[in-house]
């Protein structure tokens, strides 16, 4: 683990901060003394992990939408952030099949905009894009994606997020290289996440969640789907670990792929087996495959890049991912304190 408190006293601006992987994300840096601006809509569920766990009342929030060029530069102006992670964006596959103008227009022009309030500031020197595993060809073959293989996701939202990733090349290519190359720049495309106060829908986790609250069954739309799940720790520790290795030296801009080992790559049936065997009380789950819209079958990612080059490695295993979302559900169902929850399971992760 690197020395988390290279962020104390670092302005740190992060787009999508209101999300459930921004929230995490603002979490640990207020903890480890960062001063954080955030960019972003209001919280896209109702309940949301940023308001429960009063976020808001510890960093600079600013309530705007990444399409909005003049009002996200305004931000830039006025806070003049060192380090930028790139968050915000429509994320949920099945809503890109409903929504696919307004998807592209968040993922491609949103990345176009926070990459010119960048090259027009003068105090960013490391950003990185947060994308997906999905931006890869999908080939359902049974080896991970490497960071090399062609970007070509299949619906919307997977294809607005590898048109993100080359929009984030062409800019850097064309302004952040040879003699202009003042910032650091690079992509993180991370596996499926999970972790306590995630409320989204059509995710597997918060729809077991929901059902486990409500006494209900589990509804698993496709359980042979192989996915890479890991807690969310995982992947925001390893962007703090990109973000601030570049910034001191930019031979570490790249672009990097994180996820699990090979042994975290479940079927999502046996996801679901998991978090039926953490939450106890007799829970099941039924197959209720819909034919729904086309989604990837097997995915996984080659993390060899971030392991090399930075001795990284994952550090909780599924099971012990399930155990804290369900101790974090069970805090925040019985009226805890959520917050430290969350603080508890940050010290942990970051301990070992």
């Amino acid at each position: 683990m690197f020395d988390m408190t290279f962020y104390k006293g670092k302005r740190v601006l992060i787009t999508g901060h209101t999300g459930f992987k921004g929230s995490w994300l603002c979490e640990v840096l207020v903890k480890y003394g960062a001063y954080v601006i955030g960019y972003s809509l209001q919280p896209p569920t109702e309940p949301s992990l940023y308001r429960l766990a009063g976020i808001e009342k510890e960093i600079v929030s600013v309530i705007g939408d990444i399409r909005d060029f003049k009002k996200l530069y305004s931000v830039f102006e006025k806070y003049n952030p060192e380090i930028v992670f790139h968050l915000a964006a429509q994320p949920i596959v099945r809503e890109s099949y409903q929504n696919p103008v307004y998807t592209y227009e968040t993922n491609v022009m949103g990345t176009v905009n926070i990459l010119e309030c960048i090259r027009k500031s003068k105090g960013v020197k490391s950003f990185l894009n947060i994308t997906t595993d999905k931006v890869y060809f999908n080939n359902e073959w049974e080896w991970g994606y490497r960071e090399c293989d062609p970007l070509d996701g299949y619906d919307p939202y997977s294809n607005s997020k590898s048109c993100s990733e080359l929009v984030t090349h062409a800019y850097k290519n064309s302004f952040f290289s040879g003699s202009s190359a003042n910032v650091a720049i690079s992509t993180a495309r991370a596996g499926n996440v999970i972790g306590g106060g995630d409320f989204a829908k059509d995710r597997i986790i918060p729809d077991c969640v929901r059902a486990a609250l409500k006494g209900e069954d589990i509804i698993v739309r496709n359980p042979y789907s192989t996915r890479p799940y890991q807690h969310v720790l995982e992947p925001v520790c390893a962007y703090l670990m990109i973000a601030a290795k570049q910034y001191e030296d930019i031979r570490y801009a790249g672009y990097y792929n994180v996820g699990p080992d090979d042994r975290d790559c479940f079927q999502t049936g046996k996801l679901v087996d998991t978090f039926v065997k953490c939450w106890g009380g007799g829970l099941r789950w039924i197959d209720r495959y819909d034919g729904g819209p086309h989604e990837a079958n097997f995915l996984k990612l080659d993390c060899s890049k971030l392991k090399t080059i930075f001795n990284w490695k994952p550090k909780w295993n599924l099971e012990t991912a399930i155990e804290k979302v369900v101790e974090w559900t069970k805090c925040w169902n019985s009226g805890g304190d959520v917050r430290a929850c969350m603080d508890e399971q940050i010290r942990e992760f970051t301990s070992i």
